[in-house]
């Protein structure tokens, strides 16, 4: 069975709402696939991702207007998700240092299981396309602006300024951000290796924690 025909079939069952998704999500996976082969983001064109996806080039069109705004929707998938997911584990009614460690447990399962969207992402942070550049920015706002606003629900560093509460959690996301290549690398099966590096993980998010529970707030110097 061709995978044109496995997706022709499954589209026989589902409503013109659900086709209309499974197409969009079949050429989401078929760039990532592509990508995981070595391919640069940049260097896929329309007519390849419309045929790894089992699919006519018109079909692309239909969800995408050329492949930025495909490009575009991968950011913003991994973004969503992954904000919600963190937000739940934040919420959850735990002491504050098991609440990181339950993070970073989030996370780290949600790399290692959408391996390809983070190659991409990684990729495109610091190369490639200017729109998706700014996309990824973008994301990592939301991400610092939902941090901060949820540490002042929870309390924490309830006397510290929002500008530099925002610049807590934005270290913080970093952090995060650059975590991510060290576990797409380590290899399978490594259960000592990954211990060590989720531990290091999590004490280097208290290190951020602990410096800016001492951090005290200073009026900014006027300038001449």
């Amino acid at each position: 069975m061709t995978k044109a025909t496995s997706v022709a079939e499954r589209k026989d069952k589902l409503s013109r709402t659900e086709r209309k998704d499974l197409t969009r999500n079949s050429l989401l996976q078929a760039a990532l696939s592509l990508m995981g082969e070595g391919r640069s983001f940049t260097s896929l064109g329309i007519r390849e991702i419309a045929r790894e996806a089992g699919m006519v080039p018109n079909a692309f069109y239909r969800h995408f207007r050329n492949t930025d705004e495909l490009g575009l929707e991968l950011v913003e998938e991994m973004g969503v998700t992954l904000r919600r997911l963190l937000r739940e584990a934040r919420q959850a009614d735990v002491a504050e240092a098991d609440r990181v460690r339950g993070s970073v447990q989030v996370y780290h399962q949600y790399v290692l299981e959408n391996r390809l969207l983070f190659l991409f992402v990684s990729s495109e942070r610091s190369g490639g396309s200017r729109i998706l550049r700014m996309a990824i920015r973008n994301e990592v706002s939301h991400f610092t602006n939902e941090m901060a606003q949820d540490f002042r629900r929870l309390g924490v560093y309830k006397d510290m300024s929002t500008s530099s509460l925002q610049m807590v959690c934005g270290l913080i996301v970093t952090t995060m951000l650059a975590a991510a290549p060290e576990i797409l690398d380590l290899p399978a099966g490594q259960t000592m290796l990954e211990a060590e590096m989720m531990e290091n993980f999590v004490q280097q998010l208290q290190v951020v924690l602990l410096g800016a529970a001492c951090w005290k707030d200073k009026a900014p110097r006027a300038l001449g």
